[in-house]
């Protein structure tokens, strides 16, 4: 297969077979007309096919303005369509940025559509090789813990309320005490003046490794480098340094390039924050589904990525949160391999309470489950916090109500009857 398929979403007052065609076109040989020096034997290299359409119900309203379409005088009925177009991989090369440009460019801006939405990209695997992978995905991250089975329990720590790098790497130690698995920054909080990233780093790996010395227990920390380029890879020098497995980064705001560099620089966990990504999906009718967004970050070779959580406190809906999971558990173009998987990151509201319907949606437990204040806020501290949401799991893996299971689990009980309240 020497082609790459996008499904779309579109709606248009116009022809969707013609607006189809004009979408292939822009989006390969790239103009109108045909221009000097275009053969139709260049043409039918370059220019993508369009494969499929199926017509569904008509828009009541137009999703989105259109001047184009106000200026030709074109209203109603708004046409919506389901169009999968296959692109040459000889226009993209192994080029990770020009891939977004031609799935997700210009075709936004097409004047003949009031809708347009990226719903999935297909990937040819001799093609998905050519480009980065996961260093560590599900598996490396499990070696790097310990934690061979069940879901990593994690939490958030915000140093962005004022906590100086030395009160971080405090709390950090007192987490690991409370026999957490991994920490994470939080996304706005990077390198702020009052905890600078290389004084946090240093101050935080220092009760990490007190603690792994004590206990051989190993806590992953994904210390936030997102900032200009080469400070990134300075700071993920630094991580490794001290003793570090994982740096996190805000992907849409550094970028393929930038991460991709990152990538192939460093040996660390690179988890993927998805900070962002409801500019591009909350509207039904423009943006792109999980599935392709996703898709173009784990080619940039990213290992974990957030899929946010069930019952949280965001817009998306719980079976948009599980299928994103599901994507990320899938490798992306050949099945069989499972080495091209990376682990989905829950977070947003989690608790104890959260658990069971978690657990259901991923029976593997391959699975980040991060709780903030559901660890932090619970009412006997985080130790307490961190034994609620295993006492959970292991009620979930047994079968056993959370009700019902806490009576034996003084710490579930506690959760319940705190975080249930506010639920």
């Amino acid at each position: 297969m020497d082609t790459l398929q996008a499904r779309y979403l579109i709606e248009t007052p116009l022809d969707p077979a013609q607006v189809a065609e004009v979408l292939a076109g822009e989006q390969s040989s790239g103009t109108f007309v045909r221009v000097a020096g275009e053969s139709d034997e260049l043409r039918a290299r370059s220019r993508a096919i369009v494969e499929h359409i199926e017509e569904l119900e008509p828009a009541s309203a137009p999703s989105l303005p259109s001047a184009w379409l106000e200026r030709q005088g074109r209203g109603g009925p708004w046409r919506r369509a389901r169009i999968t177009v296959a692109f040459p991989l000889a226009n993209l090369g192994a080029n990770l940025p020009t891939l977004a440009a031609t799935v997700a460019g210009n075709l936004y801006d097409l004047g003949e559509t009031s809708g347009v939405r990226l719903e999935h990209l297909a990937l040819p695997a001799a093609w998905r090789a050519r480009f980065e992978r996961p260093r560590h995905g599900v598996a490396g991250t499990r070696a790097l813990t310990g934690v061979a089975d069940g879901p990593l329990v994690g939490t958030i720590v915000k140093p962005n309320v004022g906590l100086s790098a030395e009160a971080t790497g405090a709390l950090v130690g007192e987490l690991c005490e409370a026999g957490i698995d991994f920490v994470k920054d939080d996304e706005v909080c990077a390198n702020p003046d009052h905890a600078p990233i290389a004084q946090r780093i240093k101050a935080v790996m220092a009760h990490v490794r007190r603690w792994q010395e004590r206990s051989g227990k190993r806590v992953m920390v994904a210390f936030n480098i997102t900032d200009e380029h080469d400070a990134m890879l300075r700071h993920a020098e630094l991580v490794a340094q001290e003793g570090g497995s994982c740096v996190m980064a805000s992907l849409n705001w550094c970028g393929f390039s930038s991460i991709q560099a990152l990538r192939r620089r460093t040996d660390l966990v690179v988890h993927g924050h998805r900070n962002g990504f409801g500019m591009f999906a909350r509207h039904p009718a423009l943006g792109m589904d999980f599935q392709p967004w996703q898709t173009l970050w784990r080619l940039a070779g990213v290992d974990h990525m957030h899929v946010h959580g069930l019952q949280g406190k965001f817009a998306q809906s719980d079976a948009e949160v599980i299928d994103g999971a599901r994507d990320c558990l899938a490798p992306l173009a050949d099945a069989s391999d499972t080495a091209d998987r990376v682990m989905p990151a829950f977070s947003s509201g989690q608790w104890a309470g959260t658990v069971p319907a978690t657990i259901a949606a991923v029976p593997s437990g391959d699975l980040l489950f991060m709780a903030g204040g559901g660890i932090l806020a619970h009412p006997g501290g985080p130790r307490a916090g961190v034994t609620s949401l295993r006492q959970a799991w292991a009620a979930a893996r047994d079968g056993i109500a959370l009700a019902d299971a806490a009576a034996a689990a003084p710490e579930l009980r506690e959760a319940l009857a705190f975080f249930g309240a506010k639920h």
